[in-house]
């Protein structure tokens, strides 16, 4: 008689295993969940945002805030005739209005808001401001998205222990870790250095790699007076917030924009002149 053929388990059948298997941690869970996209019951963008939503309840504001020399603030100080071209190029839909410095901001202005000057009405930015939300470093995400939601604001600015403005966070910014953003080759691995040699005698840098680690590594001796960051290095250079592809000259180096988006900078690349 010929041999009964192995059993192959139905689909069905793999799907009960997976779900009846309890799993006892989050390791196991998240263990559970790949082999459920290994076993194609989940497609790599449901196994991404499953991820993302279990990675916001343990990550904290710090580790996405967007750096406080990266943000684009308006200066209560200049007329919307010197600011609006800014705003226009910036392309924001909310701006920090500061006083002074980024540690005094008075209050957040809407650029819808802005509607109100071109229609001719009487405009004074101080009575445009909305109040301003400011949110610790350590906070953790999951209860920013949770605050987000229910007082309707869509940005706050976070503070370090000492009071001072270090960062600002937006609620796409919080959703982005659960969705996820567009990766490309330029990406880091989490785990890898901020600096890391491309083999040609340049370097991939992030751009919030600190200034003091940067000169350490590529033997510059860049100032970290006015600025903490590369990113804020660049910015300042430039003026403004430069596109992917850019290129800009900067104390006997080339920074080249790998990647940005319309907030901030995030990789560069780096070579001597």
């Amino acid at each position: 008689m010929p041999e009964p053929e192995s059993h192959k388990p139905t689909l069905l059948e793999r799907l009960s295993a997976l779900l009846f298997r309890e799993p006892e941690d989050r390791e196991q869970l998240i263990a559970l969940l790949h082999g459920a996209y290994e076993n194609n019951l989940l497609d790599a963008d449901a196994l991404s945002m499953m991820e993302g939503v279990l990675q916001v309840s343990e990550r904290q504001v710090r580790e996405i805030m967007i750096p406080r020399a990266q943000m684009d603030v308006i200066d209560i100080s200049l007329s919307p005739e010197e600011f609006i071209p800014f705003v226009i190029e910036t392309a924001h839909s909310r701006f920090p209005v500061v006083e002074g410095d980024k540690d005094n901001i008075i209050g957040i202005l809407l650029a819808k808001d802005l509607l109100r000057y071109y229609a001719g009405e009487e405009f004074n930015v101080r009575d445009m401001l909305r109040p301003v939300v400011f949110v610790p470093e350590a906070k953790r995400l999951n209860v920013l998205l949770r605050e987000f939601r229910s007082n309707r604001n869509h940005i706050a600015l976070v503070v370090n222990e000492y009071g001072g403005v270090s960062g600002m966070v937006t609620i796409e910014d919080v959703l982005e870790q659960i969705v996820g953003d567009i990766e490309d080759e330029y990406d880091f691995d989490e785990e890898e250095d901020n600096i890391i040699p491309d083999g040609t005698g340049k370097f991939r840098v992030k751009a919030d790699t600190e200034i003091a680690d940067f000169n350490t590594v590529l033997g510059s001796d860049f100032s970290d007076e006015e600025y903490d960051t590369v990113g804020g290095l660049v910015l300042k250079a430039a003026g403004r917030l430069p596109k992917s592809g850019e290129s800009l000259h900067v104390g006997g180096h080339v920074f080249t924009v790998l990647r940005a988006d319309s907030r901030r900078l995030h990789t560069l690349l780096v070579g001597k002149e």
